[in-house]
C-alpha cells in the first residue's frame, strides 16, 4: 500500500491544471511517470508513504484494526510531515464522518481543517496529484517485484486476470510477496488447506 501527499500553496491549483495534472486512473503509465517529476518539483512539499505487506499484516491481525483505520493512520503520519493548514483527502470509507474522526485522533495539529470526499482525486487537483505520486511509486515497487522473482505477473491488483493466474499458482512459491490477509490469498490457502483434509 502507498500513500502520497502534496501541498501546494493557496491558489496554485492553475499551475497544477496547466501541468495536466489528473486523477492517475485517468492518465496513461507514460504520462504518470512524466506527471511524476513535475509534481515533486513544482509543489510545496510532498511526502510518499510505503506501507509494506508485513505492515499491513499485522495490523490486520489486531481485532480493533481494519484497513480503514491503517489507511487513516497513515494518512495522519502524511498530513503530520507536511503540516498543512487544509487537507483534503480521498476518504476510503463509507461513512466519512466516522472516518474524519478517527483520522483526527492521529493528526498533531487538532485546528486543521479537513475536507473529506469520495473521488477526491477526480475533484481537486492536488488529490490527483497525490494520486500520481502513490500510483508511480506503488507500479515502481511491483516492477522491482517482478524483477526479483523474475515473472510478469502482471499490475498486482485481483482484477488483473494475470495476476490471478500467478496468485493460484505461486502463493505458496513467493510467501514474502503476499499480503496473507489479502483475500485473494487466503482463498488458496484454504483450498489447500480443504484439499490436505480431502486426503485423510
Amino acid at each position: 500500500m502507498v500513500m502520497a501527499g502534496v501541498m501546494i500553496e493557496e491558489g496554485e491549483e492553475d499551475k497544477l491544471a496547466k501541468m495536466g495534472v489528473k486523477d492517475s486512473k485517468m492518465l496513461s503509465p507514460k504520462a504518470r511517470e512524466i506527471m511524476f517529476d513535475l509534481v515533486k518539483s513544482n509543489c510545496s512539499n510532498y511526502k510518499t508513504l510505503i506501507v509494506d505487506v508485513n505492515m499491513v499484516d499485522a495490523a490486520l491481525a489486531t481485532d480493533d484494526m481494519n484497513l480503514n483505520k491503517l489507511e487513516a493512520q497513515k494518512m495522519a503520519e502524511v498530513i503530520n510531515a507536511l503540516e498543512p493548514d487544509r487537507a483534503i483527502i480521498d476518504c476510503p470509507s463509507n461513512n466519512i464522518p466516522a472516518f474524519v474522526s478517527y483520522l483526527r485522533k492521529h493528526i498533531k495539529n487538532k485546528n486543521i481543517e479537513i475536507i473529506a470526499e469520495h473521488k477526491a482525486d477526480e475533484n481537486h487537483l492536488v488529490v490527483g496529484a497525490a494520486s500520481i505520486l502513490a500510483k508511480v511509486t506503488r507500479d515502481r515497487e511491483i516492477e522491482k517485484i517482478k524483477n526479483k522473482i523474475g515473472v510478469d505477473f502482471g499490475s498486482g491488483y485481483p482484477s488483473d486476470p494475470r495476476t490471478v493466474a500467478f496468485v493460484e499458482k505461486n502463493w505458496n512459491k513467493h510467501p514474502s510477496i503476499f499480503r496473507k490477509s489479502w483475500s485473494s490469498y487466503r482463498k488458496y490457502v484454504e483450498k489447500f488447506k480443504n484439499k490436505s483434509l480431502g486426503d485423510f
